[in-house]
């Protein structure tokens, strides 16, 4: 008798890391129930389009992906078609503007156990490891509260658990992600747990690698953060600190006031409490209030602070929210601009940082053939080092700590010589 053909899979990931570990786990469900990953991922019995419904580019391009997905299953294929995460989440009533959907899902409401060893997109040097979910901030600007919820903590033995499975696996690099990792442990009672407490329990995990925290509300970085980061042994000397913006009047608009003197101060500071340490931040424009007078200072501040990496976007009226209602919004058109002049500075700031380091020594972590990333490059926004071609180099493979000299720079990435 012919043994059963397993149904084919393929995925679509839109959106931020959080989402990437979503559709993680949707995927290893799915293969735990018999469907294997299709070798061609415009052809499947089934596809799963992961959503993003932050701003409006992300609405527009997870519309897009619906409308290309139902496009290939018209032609034959795909068999069917399941939307999920923010999206569904946030207009569970669009999925009548896509006829033949075949499922429409939001994202998860409780936690699922990740099965483990689990499917990991990011391949076996690194992985994202979520610890909550849902937001404890009001920001005007944002819709995520009603897409995500309120501020969760994922218990502290599921994190351990998936921590050690995924270094046990090869993983060298523990990406701590969520909403507001800060946060972490203030919904399960006053001194039961903290985000570090967590860091130092993953810190005591046997083995060779690096933990790495992702987004740092700018008044919730701690004494005891700082000290992490000078004393484990597995910190990268790495703060995301997502400012949004320098001008106290704009940041009170966008309900940020806890924020603001940290906001003004923060990359000194950070800088004078962790030797060494790298700097990244995103900026919104076009927020109401935002006139020329306040632009100017924004741009001010921004060459004052020189952030190694730096982000922007413009800013999109998101319905549901406050700063959906509020007067003096600049026009799209403007809003777009200053993003381009704010992201020309971080590109001008960039290269006078990096040509800096052209001809020094840096640990690095093999990503993947001939591709590695310093503690000072995050995962899919930084940049990488490209290793040039030696024997050195062809030996390498991912998952290698390695010693890179860095001598050139390529865009907003490097190249360098394994030694």
């Amino acid at each position: 008798m012919k043994a059963k053909e397993k149904k084919t899979l393929a995925l679509v990931s839109l959106g931020c890391a959080k989402n990437v570990v979503d559709l993680q786990g949707i995927a290893g469900g799915l293969l735990k129930n018999g469907y294997t990953l299709s070798p061609n991922p415009d052809r499947a019995d089934l596809v799963v389009v992961n959503t993003c419904a932050f701003i409006a580019s992300a609405r527009e391009e997870t519309e897009a992906e619906i409308v290309r997905a139902l496009e290939l299953k018209a032609r034959g294929n795909y068999g069917r078609v399941v939307v999920t995460g923010c999206y569904p989440k946030r207009y569970p009533h669009s999925a009548a503007r896509f006829p033949g959907v075949d499922g429409w899902q939001g994202v998860p409401e409780e936690w699922d156990e990740p099965a483990m060893p689990g499917l990991r997109f990011t391949g076996k040097a690194f992985a994202y490891l979520k610890i909550a979910e849902g937001c404890a901030h009001r920001c005007a600007y944002c819709a995520i509260p009603a897409i995500r919820g309120k501020f969760r903590s994922r218990p502290v033995a599921s994190i351990l658990k998936e921590a050690k499975a995924l270094l046990q696996s090869g993983c060298r690099e523990l990406n701590i992600v969520a909403q507001d990792p800060m946060l972490y442990g203030c919904d399960l009672g006053e001194g039961r747990m903290s985000l570090v407490d967590l860091l130092w329990k993953i810190d005591r995990l046997p083995g060779e690698f690096w933990v790495r925290v992702l987004y740092s509300y700018p008044s919730e970085i701690t004494p005891g953060f700082i000290d992490w980061l000078n004393r484990s042994r597995h910190a990268v000397k790495y703060i995301d600190v997502p400012l949004q913006h320098t001008v106290p009047e704009v940041l009170a608009r966008m309900n940020r006031r806890q924020a603001i003197d940290a906001s003004l101060v923060a990359a000194e500071a950070l800088r004078v409490a962790v030797p060494g340490v790298t700097l990244r931040s995103t900026i919104m424009t076009g927020f109401p209030g935002e006139t020329p007078a306040r632009f100017k200072i924004l741009l001010s501040d921004l060459s004052r602070m020189q952030f190694d990496h730096l982000g922007a976007f413009a800013y999109s009226p998101e319905a549901g929210t406050k700063g959906a209602k509020l007067k003096n919004r600049p026009s799209r058109a403007i809003a777009e601009d200053r993003e381009r002049q704010v992201m020309a500075l971080a590109e001008k700031i960039w290269r006078e940082r990096a040509g800096r380091l052209v001809g020094q020594t840096f640990p690095a972590l093999c990503v993947d053939r001939g591709v590695a990333r310093m503690p000072s490059q995050a995962p899919d926004v930084d940049g990488v080092v490209y290793l040039l071609d030696s024997r050195k180099a062809r030996k390498v493979q991912a998952g290698d700590f390695i010693q890179v000299r860095l001598v050139k720079l390529s865009g907003f990435d490097f190249e360098g010589d394994v030694l």
